[in-house]
C-alpha cells in the first residue's frame, strides 16, 4: 500500500513508535486492523535490509560441492541468526544417505532455535547451496534492474534464506514471542538430493505444528502443498565374455539380458496415478568382437505418493527374477532421491489462512495441491509429522538453474514478509488452528 515518506530526522522516532505500538497491540493478542497496518509498514522498512542480505548471500559462491563456499555462507547466516537472539550452531553431517552421485564431502547446515512464551512449534527451512560451479559468479553478479534483483542462485534458494532471516527480524521488532519454539534450518546439499541433511530435516520436523519451506513461489507466488517424488533405478547385469565370432556360445551376453530386463519393465508406469518409470541410460560392452560381460542401465522414476515408490521397488525386484539367460546375474538398486510431498488437511487449513492474509493486501494467493514438478526438502519434513507442511513461501522469481536470467521480483518482498510473519503470529495465538 502507498505510504508517504517522513523527513529523515523523524524516521527514527517513527520506527520506534511503530515498534512500541505493534508490541503493545500484538504481543498477547490477535492482530487487529491497526496492528496489521503496522506490521505491513515494518515489512516495507525491512525490504532494503533484506536486499542487502540477499546481495551478501549471492556474493558468496556456494555450489553443492564447494565446501569452502558453503562454510562461508553458513558462517554468514549463523552470525545473523545469533544477532537476532537465536541459539545457533553450525552442524556438520554425520549421518549421510549415500546416493549414486553423492560427493565425498557434504556441506554444513545452520540450526537455530528461538524460544518463546507459547506452545506452538514452527519450523522454517531453506537451502544455501546452488547448482553453479565456482567461478561463475562473475557471469551472474548481484544487480538490480527495475523491479528485479538478479544473481547467482538468487531465486534458488538464497532468497529463501534471506526471507527467513528477515521474517525473524520482523518478529523481533514486533517483540512477538508467543510461539513455543521457532526453529530455523538451512542446509547445504538440497541440490544434490540432501544426502547429508534429509534425516535431520525429518527428525526436527517430526513434532512441529507447521513447517514452512521457503523455496520460490514461481512467477505468481503459488503455495504448493504437494511435490513430486524422485527415484532412480540402477540395473546391473553380469554375464561372461567370449569371442563374438569364434565362440559366442561360450559367453553369457549381458546386453541380451539387459535388453530383456528393460523391456519387461517398460510397462510399470501408471500415469493415471502419477507413477512414471522411464529407462534413460544404458551401457554395455568393450569391443565389437567380444560378447559383453557386463551391462548397466538407469531409470528415472516419479511418484505422487510414498507408497507408490514402495510398490514400484517391489515390482522391479520381482521382475529381475525372470531372466532370459539363466547363467546371468542381475542386480537392481532403487533409490528414493526424494519422497513426494502429499497434501493433508492441516496443510490445506494453513494455506487457506494464507489466502485470507493476502486478501488483507488486496492480492490473490494461489494454492496448488497437485504436484507439477520436481521434489524439495519439504517432502523430507513431511515424512513423520502430522502437522502442516507448506512449500513455496519464498519470493516470486524465475530462471532457477539458468546461465544468465535468474532473478526475484522485488515487489514480492513485502507481501511475502507480511505473509510469513502473520502466519507465524496467527498460528501462535490460536487464530490459525
Amino acid at each position: 500500500m502507498p505510504r508517504s515518506h517522513p523527513a529523515p530526522s523523524l524516521v527514527g522516532s517513527l520506527i520506534a513508535s511503530l515498534w512500541l505500538a505493534c508490541a503493545a497491540t500484538v504481543a498477547h493478542a490477535e492482530p487487529n486492523a491497526n496492528a496489521m497496518a503496522d506490521i505491513h509498514a515494518l515489512a516495507q522498512q525491512e525490504q532494503q535490509p533484506l536486499l542487502d542480505t540477499l546481495r551478501d548471500l549471492v556474493n558468496i559462491e556456494s555450489g553443492s560441492k564447494d565446501i569452502d563456499g558453503l562454510n562461508q555462507i553458513a558462517e554468514r547466516v549463523a552470525g545473523q541468526l545469533r544477532q537476532l537472539g537465536g541459539t545457533t550452531e553450525i552442524l556438520q553431517p554425520t549421518d549421510i544417505y549415500r546416493l549414486d552421485d553423492t560427493p565425498e564431502k557434504i556441506g554444513p547446515a545452520v540450526h537455530a532455535v528461538f524460544k518463546g512464551t507459547g506452545s506452538k512449534k514452527i519450523m522454517l527451512i531453506a537451502h544455501m547451496d546452488t547448482v553453479y560451479l565456482k567461478g561463475m559468479l562473475k557471469d551472474q553478479p548481484f544487480r538490480i534492474d527495475g523491479d528485479k534483483a538478479y544473481g547467482l542462485g538468487i531465486a534458488d534458494d538464497k532468497q529463501g534464506v534471506a526471507l527467513i532471516l528477515h521474517t525473524v527480524a520482523l518478529l523481533q521488532k514486533l517483540n512477538f514471542r508467543d510461539y513455543g519454539t521457532l526453529t530455523v534450518l538451512t542446509n547445504g546439499d538440497e541440490e544434490i538430493s540432501s544426502p547429508g541433511w534429509r534425516g535431520t530435516i525429518t527428525r526436527l520436523a517430526s513434532d512441529q505444528d507447521v513447517v514452512f519451506s521457503f523455496e520460490g513461489g514461481g512467477t505468481d507466488g503459488t503455495l504448493r502443498l504437494a511435490t513430486s517424488g524422485i527415484g532412480s533405478a540402477y540395473l546391473t547385469v553380469h554375464g561372461k565374455s567370449s569371442h563374438a565370432g569364434a565362440r559366442p556360445e561360450g559367453g553369457v551376453n549381458a546386453l541380451y539380458e539387459l535388453s530383456h530386463q528393460v523391456l519387461q519393465m517398460k510397462d510399470l508406469s501408471k500415469p493415471e496415478q502419477g507413477l512414471k518409470l522411464n529407462w534413460t541410460v544404458s551401457r554395455s560392452g568393450t569391443n565389437r568382437n567380444v560378447i559383453p560381460a557386463d551391462a548397466t542401465a538407469q531409470a528415472d522414476a516419479r511418484a505422487l505418493k510414498v507408497a507408490d515408490f514402495d510398490e514400484l521397488e517391489r515390482a522391479l525386484q520381482d521382475s529381475i527374477r525372470n531372466r532370459l539367460l539363466p547363467d546371468s546375474k542381475v542386480e537392481l538398486k532403487f533409490e528414493v532421491r526424494r519422497p513426494p510431498l502429499e497434501a493433508n488437511d492441516a496443510s490445506r487449513r494453513v494455506a487457506a489462512h494464507g489466502k485470507t492474509i493476502y486478501q488483507e493486501l488486496g492480492m490473490p494467493l494461489k494454492v496448488d495441491e497437485k504436484a507439477t514438478g520436481g521434489g524439495t526438502d519439504a517432502a523430507f519434513a513431511a515424512l513423520k509429522t502430522k502437522g502442516a507442511v507448506v512449500e513455496g513461501m519464498g519470493l516470486s522469481g524465475f530462471g532457477a538453474h539458468s546461465n544468465d536470467a535468474e532473478y526475484v521480483q522485488i515487489n514480492s518482498i513485502v507481501p511475502r514478509l507480511y505473509l510469513a510473519t502473520r502466519m507465524i503470529m496467527d498460528l501462535s495465538t490460536g487464530k490459525l488452528k
